[in-house]
């Protein structure tokens, strides 16, 4: 499987002997990611599908089973990405979340080296940060952590040279173009600049993570420590 057909399509790709991958062409958007989130709700109803899961610029699908023959599911992936269009933003029923971060200090270790490279005081990069509503666009990376869409770049800042071995939980950081909320203690190659006390994931919830594709999730400053 090549999972090449001509510029501009997306690239259909194994992983293992069951699940199919689709990379999405084009830059990341929040259009883009809702046409992911319209396919994942489409294919999640085929027979062969397990699971349909919508990540970054991409939908992985979990069969059921190994299939004898590849070749009319990747057709049938291909043909429903060319039909499908964005899903309207409202038909998830996505929630508005509020967190409260304390910004710098002891919670943000590294709002120094976020200050030193893009200049900005304080003040501004905490206006910055809790200004946009951002939109969750996936989950991934640990159980309950959200990938957020939306972050100003005036605030980007390049991935740590040297991860940190053990962020605590809830952490608030910055990497690249994009910021997210580490939802339990774990390794991170990005800068913490706050940390909130939310909780993200509890498996003792009917709905383990807090957090789902189409939320909305908005900062707010619970303090400043400087």
């Amino acid at each position: 499987m090549t999972g090449l057909a001509g510029p501009g399509a997306p690239r259909i790709s194994l992983l293992g002997s069951t699940a199919m991958l689709l990379e999405a062409p084009g830059p990341l958007d929040l259009d883009q990611q809702r046409r992911i989130w319209a396919l994942a709700s489409q294919t999640q109803t085929w027979a062969q599908v397990q699971e349909a899961v919508p990540g970054m610029n991409n939908l992985l699908l979990v069969f059921n089973s190994p299939p004898d023959d590849l070749a009319p599911m990747e057709k049938a992936l291909r043909q429903a990405w060319n039909d499908t269009g964005a899903l309207p933003h409202q038909h998830l029923g996505g929630r508005t979340i509020e967190l409260p971060v304390v910004y710098g200090g002891e919670a943000g270790p590294h709002f120094g080296d976020v200050m030193a490279h893009t200049g900005l005081s304080a003040d501004d990069i905490v206006r910055i940060h809790t200004e946009p509503l951002y939109v969750v666009y996936a989950l991934g990376s640990h159980p309950g952590y959200c990938y957020l869409g939306g972050m100003d770049p005036r605030i980007a800042t390049p991935r740590r040279k040297v991860p940190v071995v053990n962020l605590p939980g809830g952490s608030v950081s910055i990497g690249g173009i994009q910021t997210g909320v580490s939802a339990s203690d774990g390794p991170s190659g990005w800068s913490t600049i706050g940390r909130t006390d939310m909780c993200f994931f509890d498996p003792q919830r009917d709905h383990p993570a807090l957090l789902s594709p189409g939320d909305n999730v908005r900062f707010t400053v619970e303090r400043i420590d400087r």
